[in-house]
């Protein structure tokens, strides 16, 4: 018998039942309501961070996999919204790499610019969109998360060919306004900022 024990993210129940039969999402604005949404209902329901994440199919707007922040309910510092929602995404698919051939073209919609270790996460998960609503200079303005060294030209990284073949296109700021105010409401409500 292992000293270790095991490492489990489960998802929260109210999630669950939020993504019960979600229809596909035809636009980035249906996509980036959702994700606020669970950004929201995280807050609300004090089972972690203000920030919400989701993957979907980029053309059918299908939703793969939901992600919200789980961090203080896990006790896990990488239980972030998007690394849970990529995590999901690729148990489900049963792969590790969200680019591979057989899968249609996926979608990573956060509620907030992913903060240094999420960066990475989307480099290495195989996505080819990533879609934000706050910005960094906006989630650590409003709530005073330390967010790590995002490079000054991350998105313009992302977007740039890299060997051997992954390129990912960024669109910024879809209802930023809509996202930080569930930011605010956070912080307002004594969130911890961890």
């Amino acid at each position: 018998m292992s000293p270790f024990p095991n490492v489990v993210l489960a998802l929260p129940e109210w999630l669950q039942r939020h993504t019960t039969a979600s229809p596909p999402f035809r636009s980035l604005e249906d996509r980036m309501r959702f994700v606020i949404s669970l950004a929201a209902h995280n807050v609300e329901r004090g089972t972690g961070g203000p920030f919400g994440a989701a993957v979907f199919e980029s053309e059918t707007g299908l939703l793969v996999a939901p992600g919200v922040n789980l961090v203080e309910s896990t006790q896990c510092s990488v239980a972030h919204a998007e690394a849970v929602a990529l995590m999901v995404a690729q148990q489900v698919l049963g792969t590790y790499d969200l680019g591979a051939p057989h899968l249609p073209s996926l979608e990573l919609v956060t509620s907030s610019q992913p903060c240094i270790q999420c960066y990475g996460n989307v480099w290495w998960s195989g996505v080819k969109r990533l879609v934000t609503g706050s910005s960094v200079q906006q989630t650590t303005s409003i709530t005073g998360f330390d967010e790590g060294p995002v490079p000054a030209d991350w998105a313009e990284t992302l977007r740039r060919k890299q060997p051997p073949t992954r390129s990912i296109e960024v669109i910024e700021g879809v209802l930023e306004d809509e996202a930080c105010k569930v930011l605010s409401q956070y912080v307002e409500r004594g969130g911890v900022i961890y």
